[in-house]
């Protein structure tokens, strides 16, 4: 897995200081969920997509430099199969 920055507000980190068994990472992991929900995105197809195009040999960045939205990687993933 690889660590992102995430800049926060001051106000956002004081209070992730008072509260400090609040778990930040999943929090983001909930807004991206969030933002996956809005475009339609069912992030367990998405994981399935991405391990289907890991399998075929894709690496990582491979896939970030062929796709750039959900619809390019099920392409890529389905043109691979035939």
């Amino acid at each position: 897995m690889i660590t992102r920055s995430v800049t926060i507000e001051d106000i956002d980190e004081l209070y992730l200081m008072w509260n400090d068994h609040i778990n930040a990472s999943a929090l983001y992991r909930r807004a991206l969920r969030e933002e996956m929900a809005v475009r339609d995105v069912d992030p367990d197809e998405l994981r399935d997509l991405f391990e289907r195009a890991r399998e075929q040999g894709y690496s990582k960045d491979e896939i970030v430099a062929e796709t750039n939205r959900y619809a390019d990687l099920k392409t890529l993933v389905d043109d691979a199969e035939e």
